[in-house]
C-alpha cells in the first residue's frame, strides 16, 4: 500500500505538536531533545517526499479557487 504525502504530514504535525505538548508539560529535557531531533529529520524526510511525488492536475492558475468559483471569459485571440 502507497502511502500519500498528506498521511506523512499528518504525523509530522501531531508529532511535532506532541514536543510542544511535552515541554509545556515539563516532560525531561532528553526526551523533548530527542522528539524535536526525529521532528526534524522527519521535516526534511516529508518535504523530500512532497517534492517528489508523482502528482498531476488538470487544473490551472486561470482556474481561481475551487470553492470561490469565477466565470471564465471567452477571448478572441
Amino acid at each position: 500500500m502507497k502511502t500519500s504525502s498528506v498521511t506523512y504530514l499528518i504525523i509530522l504535525t501531531l508529532l511535532l505538536v506532541t514536543v510542544t505538548i511535552f515541554a509545556a508539560l515539563d516532560f525531561a529535557f532528553g526526551v523533548i531533545f530527542y522528539l524535536t531531533v526525529v521532528g526534524q529529520v522527519a521535516l526534511v524526510f516529508v518535504v523530500v517526499k512532497v517534492l517528489k511525488d508523482n502528482y498531476t492536475t488538470n487544473k490551472t492558475f486561470g482556474d481561481f479557487y475551487e470553492d470561490f468559483p469565477i466565470e471564465k471569459e471567452d477571448r478572441l485571440h
